[in-house]
């Protein structure tokens, strides 16, 4: 343990994950912060999945708490603020892992309102229900890192559209906000995960498409370039602890791609 994150307060939207063999990203990363010395704040709607990485932080010897919320509603992001507030003092990373697109579809005149409406409040204003919760107090102390939870499929018009959209948007909406609070010392970057093996993208999409878990892993693992292997949410995790440390000081409105080459490929 380096510690790169020693005395700071960590609150971590999404903290949970579907059941599986692998680490989902809001996991891995509340875990690799409180082995970076962090408090962390691990939030989520299903409270149980929250307490169970809680329970793995605290095993592991590290300071947590769990807490439920649902981020699309904006007095439940403060709540969770305020509870971490309380418990660990100030948030000085605010990490925004929540995401999903119910419904999706692939031509947009297929979309119901219902998709819409869900897809944007779980992708896009989630995050700013949560930064407006922990804004007022990083600009008063003139320091502050927020990390949104992109994907590959904001560049990718092969993938369904509401999901794609609104990662897009997410990414603009990084960059706005990198501007508006850089002035406070608040630092805004996203990263930008490409094809992952976790229970998410493996064995919750092979439970919908009625596939074998195992046959999508290995179509998944031959679409990327490096190696022909997906990345962990160990990679999110170690960019996320980097771009939250002071090593990242001088960097603010970046997209990370982490997808081992697949966004950079041609033909």
């Amino acid at each position: 343990m380096k510690e790169r994150l020693k005395a700071k307060v960590v609150i971590v939207f999404g903290a949970g994950q579907l059941a599986g063999p692998n680490m989902g990203n809001g996991r891995a990363s509340a875990i690799l912060y409180a082995r970076e010395g962090a408090s962390v704040a691990c939030v989520d709607l299903d409270f149980a999945a929250a307490k169970e990485t809680q329970e793995i932080i605290a095993s592991e010897g590290g300071r947590a708490m769990a807490l439920q919320a649902d981020v699309t509603c904006e007095a439940d992001c403060k709540a969770a603020v305020d509870a971490c507030v309380a418990a660990f003092g100030p948030v000085d990373i605010l990490h925004n892992n929540v995401g999903g697109a119910p419904g999706d579809r692939l031509d947009p005149i297929e979309l119901d309102e219902l998709c819409i409406d869900t897809t944007m409040a779980l992708n896009f204003k989630s995050v700013i229900f949560a930064t407006k919760a922990v804004l007022p107090s990083m600009r008063e102390r003139e320091t502050g890192s927020i990390i949104n939870i992109s994907s590959m499929a904001a560049l990718c018009s092969s993938q369904p559209v509401m999901y794609s959209a609104s990662k897009l948007a997410l990414n603009g909406l990084t960059q706005q906000m990198a501007i508006a609070y850089a002035n406070d010392g608040v630092r805004v970057n996203c990263i930008m995960p490409g094809l992952l093996d976790t229970p998410v993208a493996v064995e919750g999409v092979a439970a919908r498409i009625n596939r074998p878990a195992e046959e999508l892993r290995k179509q998944r693992d031959a679409r990327v370039p490096l190696r022909r292997k997906q990345g962990s949410a160990w990679d999110v995790a170690f960019a996320a602890v980097f771009l939250a440390s002071d090593e990242a000081k001088f960097i603010t409105g970046v997209v990370l791609p982490v997808d081992g080459g697949q966004t950079i490929q041609r033909g």
